[in-house]
Parts: structure tokens; sequence; C-alpha cells
């Protein structure tokens, strides 16, 4: 399939579902090897095999949509956060209580130490992120009412 440019093919898993159903696999060989190596039952299987792949591809699509969706809904209304902002905020819904470094989000976003210092300080100032030391360093932390914090932000 890759070789005639099915791309999306490249997404799919085949070696989990196979995995899950270990029997029917054998199965499937079993009988290919005991009908004179007709391989009509092995193909059948794979094409099944193939297509739970695709609706689970289908299905993780859709969740990650939904998820890009929501996101963009608390960040919607007029919150003056840049597309760095919005980013580490996306990641932070994704991931609670993850903590985000400045020399992290430097590297992270390819920008000098100073924007990434106002960007994680004007977070912490909005209440999206909280802010602590550890030594001499501050780190960020995605707190795990994230959701509750932005829609209340919304709805001021």
């Amino acid at each position: 399939m890759l070789r005639h440019q099915y791309w999306l093919t490249e997404f799919i898993s085949i070696s989990r579902i196979i995995r899950g159903a270990r029997s029917q696999y054998a199965r499937a060989f079993l009988y290919c090897e005991t009908d004179k190596g007709d391989l009509t039952y092995f193909l059948l299987h794979q094409l099944e095999v193939i297509r739970r792949a695709i609706d689970d591809l289908k299905k993780y699509l859709r969740r990650k949509a939904a998820e890009i969706h929501e996101t963009e809904r608390l960040l919607r209304k007029g919150d003056d956060f840049n597309f760095r902002q919005r980013a580490l905020i996306a990641h932070a819904l994704r991931h609670p209580n993850s903590s985000y470094t400045i020399e992290w989000y430097r590297r992270e976003n390819d920008v000098v130490y100073e924007t990434a210092r106002q960007d994680l300080l004007a977070l912490a100032k909005a209440g999206v992120l909280t802010k602590r030391k550890v030594g001499r360093a501050f780190v960020f932390d995605a707190p795990t009412d994230l959701e509750t914090r932005l829609a209340r932000r919304r709805r001021k």
C-alpha cells in the first residue's frame, strides 16, 4: 500500500491487533497449510486486521481533533497569549502536573532566554501556570485544575 502511495498506511498499526488475537492469526495460517497452500484464509484475516487498524486510527484522529478543538475553545476568548504560550497550554492540558523550565521552553521554541522567561512569567501572572523556585531557577507547573482556570478566565 505504501508503494502505491497510500501514505496514511504508514500510521496504522497491525501488530497490536495481531498480538491481541494470536489464535485467529494462527488459525488463518493453519487453514492455508491444510488447504493445499490456498492463501485465501490468511489474506481475508489480514484484510480484517487492516480494517480494524484503520478504524483504530480513525478513533485516534477523532480523539486528537477533539482535544485540539477543546484547547482552542478554552483559549478562544481574547487572551493575549502568543502562539508559543498557546502551544504550552495545550501541552499542559494534555499532561497535567507537568513542569516547565525557562531553559526547556527556550530550547523548545528556539527563542532567547529573556523571551522564554517573559512568556512563562506572563502565564504565571495570568494564573495559568504556578511558579516556584528550585535553587536559583524558576520552575513553572501546570496545575491539575488548568481547564477550570481557563474557563474562569473566559468568563471574565
